[in-house]
């Protein structure tokens, strides 16, 4: 929005152009082309005819980072290959959101203890909007992540002034633990996240 983004006085006319322009944004995401390992398998399923994820407005994939505006990183992550994930991530324009798809995107996986040439976590390196556990996660956890990340968007302040809102997750099953949607925002703790988080705290130190 150039020179408007988030200088506008916060008012009516101003939160009715934001939810208008969010409303376009989150209707019309094209996720990139980049499957990196197994999980893209799931991400290529989740585009055809059974799942369709273009039902939800985002199933144009692009080939090109230049084209898109999600990163959908769907693989496990070398040393190597997180200059190149990085690479294309800069050169993708704004605004540009990232999906951590698959146990090794969001924090190592299998290889998170012995490893050592895998990166544990694109977090790391990218800043990521949604983490789509599973290994691999099903079509439906894409579609989703997608919901996840639709919500997030409407809440975004674009031209009026001040925070951003709250999301409403409401019908989409968000957990700090390891089952269903993970929140990056929210913090895995024993008191708020139930047995899921807390079976998951030892894998969240060992990622630290």
């Amino acid at each position: 929005m150039g020179l408007f983004e988030r200088s506008l006085p916060d008012v009516y006319l101003t939160r009715l152009a934001d939810l208008a322009v969010n409303w376009g944004r989150s209707s019309s995401i094209w996720p990139m082309t980049f499957g990196i390992a197994c999980c893209a398998i799931e991400m290529m399923a989740v585009g055809a005819a059974t799942f369709d994820m273009d039902r939800f407005g985002a199933g144009a994939f692009r080939a090109t980072p230049r084209q898109a505006d999600l990163m959908i990183v769907a693989g496990t992550v070398n040393a190597k290959m997180a200059h190149v994930v990085k690479r294309l991530y800069d050169q993708m324009p704004e605004p540009k959101y990232v999906m951590a798809m698959g146990a090794c995107t969001v924090g190592g996986g299998p290889y998170w203890k012995h490893g050592y040439n895998v990166v544990k976590g694109i977090d790391r390196f990218v800043p990521v909007d949604v983490h789509v556990p599973g290994c691999p996660p099903r079509p439906e956890a894409i579609i989703e992540g997608v919901r996840f990340l639709q919500r997030k968007i409407m809440a975004k302040r674009v031209l009026a002034d001040g925070a951003p809102q709250k999301p409403d997750f409401t019908g989409i099953s968000i957990s700090p633990g390891t089952v269903g949607i993970l929140d990056p925002t929210i913090k895995v703790t024993s008191t708020t996240a139930g047995p899921a988080a807390a079976s998951a705290a030892p894998l969240a130190g060992a990622k630290a």
